[in-house]
């Protein structure tokens, strides 16, 4: 498993700025604090050969002229040269490049660091359990506040302000995605049922809050999720416009015969350490449940509506109405998941150990959240800052539509310590923490040691100058001593990990012997 998340930006002295530009200056900047921190090149460039993002989970092909531009991220973003211009002060720190700005960088601990249309992304390395999620999920906010605190103490530079939240709140929405690797042996409309219901209810236990009803704020009010009222579809391929609750994108990123990257879109971006952990660690058991073919399915009878309904109540007493006549709760529905999920261990005998804490935490939180929803506001980030809305509307008499509210939301999501809400409460002992920043700082520059991606984050920071490329799925090492390009399948998620190949980097002197030492192993021993 592993997030996307797409930072909001905004340069506060230049309210009209492109904010492409400003993204790019983000990447930059941070290519520019890995060359001065650690002495070697600043990453690795992207690989787009195997992207495919026009390949639908239902069988067939988008045809390329019929989609929208923001689905075509097969193809690297090109600046202007005028918006090249505006970053080309930040390349004197990063060193010679052969094609000017950096719109894409591979990090040292397998993660990806690019811009996305109008936003910089932080793309975690893949691991393997909800707890790694977090901790490398928390690593891309310490990249992107690095990347902050770079622009702001660059002369020349207006300071860029990056938020971990989903909306502008002028009708604008960008994303923080989820991905799940899945067998492909389980029929995508079997999936896409038993998630349906799962995800209209999820957000109890991992929205993140906002002020504001609709796209546009058009009613005031507080609701559960920032991205509930952004959606129009059930099931689709989109990811930007008519936005499905489903998405359908087929695009595996590892052997393709086997497997099938779930990529879900409608989370919002958690700072809490604990929904963030609920958020990855549920969905991850109703797809063990799907695999096994002992998942619930409590159909909606409208699904998009009742998404929205739900996330408008956050008194969390709304009523789903199912196919077969039911009415339920959010939190009903959540309890016939986790149900499900408890007696499937029992027949199992047990689970290990993060899985069965993922359970307890997900059966205590329900019992709180029908008790009183304010009781868990340590855990929850749409209860906290529902709680301290709350204290500044009952100080000051505001009204759910006074604009100083809206910055009250955006300023929870502040990536800077000293400014954010939600790191003032952490300070303070009143969010839960699950990793330590000792930790995070490590998963920084370390690659988790299960997954594929310690090979790709040893590759990139063993042999700097020898990999010129990389993806989810291929190294490329450039080697002096060929004419040609060698590129290193990595299809196999669960190949390529510490234990597989720690032996192989220490015993290798250069990229040369390590690429070698690499090609020469038995087929079945090939680690990537």
């Amino acid at each position: 498993m592993g997030t996307e998340t797409e930072y909001g930006i905004i340069a506060p002295s230049i309210p009209d700025a492109n904010a492409t530009v400003l993204s790019s200056q983000v990447v930059n900047a941070y290519a520019a604090t890995l060359r001065e921190g650690l002495g070697n090149l600043a990453g690795t460039r992207w690989d787009y050969t195997d992207e495919a993002p026009l390949a639908d989970a239902r069988g067939w092909q988008q045809a390329r002229h019929a989609a929208d531009p923001s689905q075509l991220t097969d193809s690297p973003p090109i600046l202007t040269a005028e918006q090249v211009a505006l970053v080309d002060a930040a390349l004197d720190d990063v060193g010679p490049l052969d094609s000017g700005v950096l719109m894409n960088l591979v990090l040292n601990n397998g993660a990806r660091l690019y811009v996305d249309h109008a936003h910089p992304e932080y793309s975690s390395p893949e691991v393997t359990n909800p707890l790694d999620a977090v901790l490398w999920d928390r690593a891309g906010d310490s990249v992107a506040l690095a990347a902050m605190r770079r622009i702001a103490a660059t002369p020349g530079f207006a300071p860029v302000n990056l938020y971990k939240n989903n909306t502008d709140n002028k009708s604008v929405s960008y994303g923080s995605h989820e991905n799940y690797l899945v067998p492909r042996s389980v029929p995508f409309n079997h999936v896409a049922a038993v998630l349906i219901p799962f995800f209209v209810s999820r957000q109890t236990i991992c929205g993140s809050g906002r002020v504001g009803i609709g796209a546009s704020q058009q009613a005031p009010g507080f609701q559960l999720s920032q991205r509930a009222d952004f959606f129009e579809n059930e099931i689709g391929l989109e990811t930007t416009v008519r936005r499905p609750i489903i998405n359908t994108r087929d695009e595996p990123h590892a052997v393709a015969e086997k497997y099938r990257r779930l990529h879900v879109i409608i989370g919002d971006a958690n700072l809490s350490e604990i929904s963030n952990y609920l958020k990855m660690g549920t969905t991850s058991l109703v797809l063990s449940l799907i695999d096994r073919d002992k998942a619930p399915i409590p159909e909606v009878q409208d699904p998009v509506r009742e998404l929205q309904a739900v996330s408008h109540d956050p008194t969390l007493r709304h009523r789903i109405r199912l196919a077969d006549g039911r009415m339920v709760t959010a939190l009903d529905l959540q309890e016939i998941y986790l149900d499900a999920c408890l007696a499937e261990s029992d027949r199992q005998g047990g689970t290990d150990p993060q899985s069965a804490d993922v359970l307890q935490r997900w059966g205590t939180l329900i019992d709180t959240l029908r008790r009183d929803p304010f009781d868990a506001a340590h855990h929850l980030d749409w209860v906290a800052k529902l709680k301290v809305l709350e204290a500044y509307r009952s100080r000051d008499g505001m009204a759910w539509d006074d604009p100083r509210l809206a910055l009250v939301d955006l300023q929870y999501s502040d990536l800077r310590p000293e400014k954010s809400i939600y790191h003032r409460l952490s300070a303070r002992g009143q969010m839960d923490r699950l990793v330590t920043d000792e930790q995070v700082h490590a998963a920084v520059s370390h690659p988790p040691e299960d997954t594929r991606a310690y090979f790709r984050g040893r590759c990139i920071s063993s042999f700097p100058r020898e990999v010129v490329g990389a993806s989810w799925d291929s190294i490329i090492f450039e080697l002096p001593s060929q004419r040609r390009l060698q590129r290193i399948q990595t299809r196999e998620p669960l190949r390529g990990t510490a234990a597989l190949t720690r032996e192989l980097f220490a015993a290798s002197a250069d990229a040369e012997e390590f690429v070698a030492r690499l090609l020469s192993r038995p087929q079945s021993n090939m680690a990537p």
